[in-house]
């Protein structure tokens, strides 16, 4: 099965920039996400946040870039937490707009 998710949108949020015990860097960020999209035939416009991690050397590269920056996102979704129903966007690359 496939799980990936490419999207454009702005870098909202950012929380501080951690290691693992393992000493992988990891970054938590805020996106949100603005335009159309078709469905159906339809165009129908969206506007959403969601929550993003990235991890390694991904993580420091997003931590150098200003808030407000917009980006193509590759990626995929993982809950939150074991067992948890709510998701989360993994990035797995980006290129800075």
């Amino acid at each position: 099965m496939t799980n990936r998710v490419r999207l454009r949108a702005k870098l909202v949020a950012r929380g501080d920039l951690r290691y693992t015990p393992a000493g992988v860097a990891v970054l938590h960020t805020g996106l949100s996400y603005g335009g159309a999209v078709v469905e159906a035939g339809i165009e129908r416009q969206l506007s959403f946040e969601l929550e993003a991690v990235a991890m390694g050397d991904l993580a420091k590269r997003l931590d150098r870039q200003a808030l407000g920056t917009e980006m193509d996102i590759d990626g995929f979704l993982a809950p939150r937490s074991l067992g948890s129903r709510s998701l989360r966007l993994h990035i797995t690359e980006f290129t800075a707009i």
